[in-house]
Order: structure tokens, then C-alpha cells, then sequence
């Protein structure tokens, strides 16, 4: 099952996040997906997946999302993944700064029926909003 469920997870990222296909989140969410991470206002289930994706792929037209680490266990998986692309769209008022960003994060996946069923997620939102200009860098020092 372990196994299976990194597939899945696998696929999710490619088809849904890089590839920016949506009508492949109904095959691998289930249709109450439960978003803990999600920013205030999202939709709730597959509709609140679908407006995520398309807020990121709208401002990283190139995104790709790796999968560095996972580590799966009955119905749980957890993945250390890494975000990449450039800033070509407006993301959260902040207008297009041509500026390739990078950004890691980590989630905590419940899978039920072969399909995504709950996200706890954590990443790194401060390193993206200096990225795309919306919070200025600390200088160093």
C-alpha cells in the first residue's frame, strides 16, 4: 500500500501541479479533500485544489514541483518537495517580477480509497513573498 500511495502522490504532482492538468484532481483527491493549509477563503475540496493550483501555475507559468523525499506508512505519506519557477503572473497583488523563485515545503498526506483525502502542509511562505517582492529581504548583517 506504501508503495501505491507514493505512485499516486507521484502522479498528483506531475499531472495536477506541473502539467496544470485539473480535471486530473478528481481522479486522485477525493471530492472532500481536506486542505488543513490552506489560505483563508479557499473553497472547500477539489474546488479549493483546483483555485490553489491555478493561483501558482497563473503566477509560475513554468512550475515544476519535485518530490525529494517521501516516506510512507499505512495510510499516511509524507513528502519533503521543492518548488521551482518563474515569477510571470500576479501572486497575491504582487505584480510580475521576471524573478525565478524557489521555495521547499513539507506535507503530511492522509490517502483513503487510492485517493488524497487530507493535507497538512507547511512551506516556506516568507522566502516566496521576498522572492516575488511582497516582503523586503533582511539585509545581512
Amino acid at each position: 500500500m506504501s508503495e501505491e500511495n507514493k505512485a499516486i502522490y507521484r502522479r498528483m504532482s506531475e499531472e495536477v501541479w506541473n502539467q496544470g492538468n485539473l480535471d486530473r484532481a478528481g481522479e486522485l483527491y477525493t471530492p472532500d479533500v481536506v486542505i488543513h493549509s490552506a489560505r483563508p477563503g479557499t473553497p472547500p475540496g477539489i474546488a479549493g485544489v483546483t483555485a490553489t493550483v491555478s493561483m501558482f501555475r497563473n503566477a509560475f507559468p513554468d512550475l515544476k514541483i519535485s518530490n525529494e523525499s517521501m516516506i510512507a506508512e499505512g495510510d499516511l505519506l509524507t513528502v519533503r518537495w521543492c518548488a521551482r519557477g518563474t515569477h510571470r503572473g500576479e501572486l497575491l497583488g504582487a505584480r510580475p517580477t521576471g524573478n525565478r523563485v524557489e521555495f521547499g515545503g513539507i506535507s503530511i498526506v492522509r490517502m483513503s480509497g487510492g485517493k488524497i483525502a487530507e493535507i497538512w502542509g507547511e512551506s516556506d511562505q516568507l522566502g516566496l513573498m521576498q522572492q516575488v517582492g511582497l516582503i523586503p529581504a533582511m539585509a545581512a548583517g
